[in-house]
């Protein structure tokens, strides 16, 4: 218990997050003596695997589960997203999420919340206690606020992500190292601003553990040359969580959560040339690199991460498909990927989902007209450089799953049955008292 504790005086329930961003709960669940801190959270409370959102990707999921609804609430369809009635695109940011955070109702509800390495917040927020951005945030000193915070940070080697880049060499070992390193400087501040303990919500997401897993899932799941190496970082992210929970007033429920799960990678699948491959997409020319440079006869196109969109009259700027046969192109497309095998004779989706089934909102605009959550094994590109085979392998080798994302809870009165990412925003306002309307989210509280 720290010293704001002793002196703030209040009753009100509060709530830390801890974030493992890309965890999928087999892992945890399945192993609990690898894994005691987590178990020891399950016995006590609630854990279980949730479902993700359509489609399973961060840049979409954290804005989803800090605000309880769809990427046709929030506007945030994927890392990279489509500007209205144009063929550019862009990277969302924090100023692109549309709907309410978490963090803005607790702020609304005369309560503290310090924000950590949130996904898609960056530049950071000035209405909150206190926040530093996630990846894709140029420095410390842009990311933070306030500027005290910022000098906190810096002083203590904080780290906004670990060095990816490095995960493409084949020895994987200045890769570890920088990830073990990251994630210590990432727990050293979490436990810092937990002691202050000033917050009524705190929310920080360990984001190294996404990292680690792209690169070495499969040595995890085929027992390959760095399958100890994986073992052991999640140990110490077990130990991190322990000790933070340790730190913990009595006042204080944890949730532990993840945006997606993870699984194998086998193929990479790129999407774009699977669409040129089947004349449905073209180039204007011999040098293309972005959507722009897509030829006017263009039919289909994809964004990642398998997100395809009609080239239609009126929405497209350049748009070929007349609205009139909307139903039937998307009808044909939509059969042509149910259709579409691996090397191996594995079908390349698990399903695919129609705008109208997964997104509802007021986004449309810019939402995609079919996803395809793959099977496991196959993780879709969209990149427009071409010269690419359909199917490739890349130094990757673990990709994002819509299933088994993990979610733990400190409190019997919590029960995680057939749970989804919306559900969590709700849940934690309910742990802290904090009244809400239930319409204004796609999920429900899991409090009973």
């Amino acid at each position: 218990m720290g010293l704001f504790d002793r002196l703030r005086g209040g009753d009100d329930p509060r709530v830390a997050f801890v974030g493992i961003d890309g965890v999928p709960f087999r892992l945890l669940g399945e192993n609990p003596d690898l894994f005691p801190h987590c178990a020891e959270i399950a016995e006590a409370g609630a854990a279980g695997a949730i479902d993700s959102i359509v489609p399973p990707e961060s840049s979409a999921c954290w804005p989803s589960l800090t605000t309880g609804v769809n990427p046709g609430e929030t506007g945030v369809y994927g890392f990279q997203d489509r500007e209205i009635g144009s063929y550019d695109t862009y990277v969302p940011m924090g100023r692109d999420v549309q709907a309410t955070r978490l963090w803005d109702r607790v702020t609304d509800a005369d309560r503290n919340a310090s924000v950590m390495n949130v996904p898609v917040t960056f530049p950071p927020q000035r209405n909150i206690q206190r926040m530093v951005s996630g990846f894709l945030s140029p420095s410390i000193d842009k990311a933070a606020y306030p500027d005290s915070f910022a000098n906190d940070l810096d002083a203590s080697d904080y780290r906004i992500d670990v060095n990816a880049k490095l995960g493409h060499d084949d020895d994987k070992s200045e890769f570890i190292a920088n990830a073990n390193e990251t994630l210590a400087r990432r727990y050293e501040s979490f436990s810092n601003i937990i002691e202050r303990d000033d917050w009524d919500l705190f929310f920080g997401v360990f984001m190294t553990t996404d990292r680690v897993n792209h690169f070495l899932f499969k040595h995890y799941t085929e027992d390959g040359t760095y399958h100890d190496e994986f073992i052991e970082f999640y140990q110490t992210v077990d130990e991190y969580i322990g000790a933070l929970r340790e730190q913990l007033p009595d006042d204080v429920t944890m949730v532990i959560a993840s945006d997606h799960g993870f699984t194998t990678l086998e193929y990479e699948v790129h999407c774009n040339a699977w669409l040129e491959e089947e004349g449905w997409l073209s180039y204007a020319d011999e040098e293309h690199e972005e959507l722009a440079d897509i030829s006017d006869d263009t039919q289909a196109y994809s964004l990642i991460p398998g997100r395809f969109y009609l080239n239609l009259e009126g929405r497209e700027p350049n748009g070929v498909v007349p609205e009139s046969e909307y139903e039937s192109r998307r009808d044909e497309l939509k059969h042509a990927l149910e259709r579409l095998e691996g090397p191996d004779g594995t079908p390349v989706a698990e399903r695919v989902v129609k705008q109208e089934e997964a997104f509802r909102g007021g986004h449309d605009d810019i939402a995609p007209d079919l996803v395809v959550i793959p099977n496991h094994g196959f993780d879709l590109k969209s990149g427009f450089g071409g010269g690419e085979d359909v199917f490739d392998t890349g130094p990757r080798n673990g990709m994002h799953s819509f299933d088994d994302a993990t979610l733990y809870v400190d409190d019997p009165s919590v029960q995680i049955r057939d749970a989804n990412l919306y559900d969590i925003a709700p849940t934690i306002l309910d742990l802290m008292d904090i009244e809400y309307a239930r319409a204004e989210f796609d999920g429900a509280s899991l409090v009973q």
